[in-house]
């Protein structure tokens, strides 16, 4: 249909009136668009003289006067004009209308094609948007590492993974539809002023991810206590699906007016229980107590650290991701540069506002004392506190040496990254 269109209005299709006798003033009587004409009984031509004709028709001017004395003269049968190059010109608007046809046939064709990806690393969540899998208890989400999301090793920081794990959690509440006004709030949540605080968190890194992989992170909730609830993580590469990270998180609710700790009430409980998974922590629990550090006991000790507004989360606290930085600032640098960080574990005791100042300390662990230069495995103890010295985050790390691999000339790519 599309061509025929197109093909009409390149060829003008000839009149079917084409056997009846034509004048020798045919085209002159086609061309005077202005001139209105009609059969009288008596077999006369009768002209409507008020029309105007153009001055001028691909040709010299026609003169009116003249062709209308013309006409009262002698019989015109009207015929159709001789096919000229000028008439087989096409007609723009048909031939616009058919190029827009076809555009929006093609278009549809296009959209109700299977798209498939061409990577094999994209062939799950190609968009990074995440989905349902599991019989809808665990959510699954892809995240490619950026450029400015590794450190000086080239591979990513402690804080990028920390990251994925808070954006998958807050997806799974999203995608599952429970998602209300808080953040990561179930409907009846927000109705209570509920929000969710992280307890305790521990974290294992079996191995950084380097730029341009991808990384695939599936988390799910469990029941913790008659209170708690726990949520767990465990990341892969998409391509190899090699272990990468796994953590396991313990959290309770707060009233986000008083700030105080809350029960789960009833209804919050026949929201979430029904994707409650079944199963055991992804990661053994560090059931070893995390001591109390203070200014006699710590070996490093880094003051005046100080919140900035886009360290607050909708909450109006500081995100926990932060308080990985903030301990990690009194930790031994030459550590820092020839061991990375394989194991964390946290014990969250009080938030932080916008307005406070707080001191990071760190403390060696017996078995470690004097014996930093070792190329073997350090272990710290962490305490973050406010400069009164109230608690907020106490920490164990556990550090390895870095890969060899990982060490070189500054700004070199890996080939298999490149």
């Amino acid at each position: 249909m599309v061509a025929t269109a197109a093909a009409s209005s390149f060829f003008p299709v000839p009149s079917p009136s084409g056997d009846a006798k034509a004048s020798k003033f045919g085209s002159v009587s086609a061309s005077l668009g202005g001139i209105k004409t009609k059969s009288a009984s008596s077999g006369a031509l009768q002209v409507n003289t008020n029309g105007q004709a153009p001055p001028k028709i691909n040709g010299p001017p026609v003169g009116l006067a003249a062709s209308v004395e013309t006409l009262k003269n002698e019989d015109v049968v009207s015929s159709p004009a001789p096919r000229t190059f000028i008439n087989q010109l096409p007609d723009w608007s048909m031939l616009l209308a058919a190029i827009t046809t076809m555009f929006l046939a093609a278009e549809k064709q296009w959209m109700m094609l299977d798209w498939k990806p061409k990577r094999p690393d994209m062939l799950i969540d190609p968009f990074g948007i995440g989905r349902i899998v599991q019989d809808g208890l665990v959510f699954r989400q892809n995240f490619s590492i950026r450029s400015y999301e590794i450190g000086a090793d080239r591979t990513a920081s402690i804080e990028t993974l920390m990251n994925h794990l808070q954006e998958t959690a807050l997806n799974h509440v999203k995608t599952a539809g429970l998602l209300g006004d808080g953040f990561g709030a179930t409907p009846e949540m927000s109705k209570r002023n509920l929000i969710w605080v992280v307890t305790r968190m521990q974290i294992l890194v079996d191995r950084y991810p380097t730029w341009g992989d991808v990384v695939q992170v599936d988390t799910w909730v469990s029941a913790s206590g008659k209170n708690g609830m726990r949520r767990d993580w465990l990341v892969r590469d998409a391509k190899t699906g090699e272990t990468l990270t796994r953590a396991s998180s313990v959290w309770v609710m707060m009233n986000k007016v008083t700030r105080r700790l809350a029960k789960i009430p009833e209804e919050v409980r026949g929201e979430i229980e029904p994707y409650f998974l079944t199963s055991d922590p992804v990661v053994i629990e560090d059931s070893r107590k995390l001591p109390k550090i203070d200014d006699n006991t710590a070996d490093y000790i880094c003051e005046s650290l100080t919140p900035r507004w886009n360290d607050l989360d909708v909450n109006q606290h500081v995100n926990n991701v932060k308080y990985i930085g903030w301990i990690l600032e009194s930790a031994p640098p030459p550590i820092m540069e020839s061991h990375e960080l394989a194991a964390i574990t946290l014990e969250y005791r009080r938030e932080c506002g916008r307005d406070s100042v707080l001191q990071s300390l760190t403390a060696v662990s017996d078995t470690d004392i004097g014996n930093l230069g070792n190329p073997g495995e350090v272990e710290f103890q962490h305490l973050l506190r406010f400069e009164e010295g109230a608690e907020i985050v106490r920490g164990r790390t556990e550090w390895r040496p870095k890969h060899a691999d990982n060490f070189g000339i500054m700004g070199h790519i890996p080939a298999e990254s490149a």
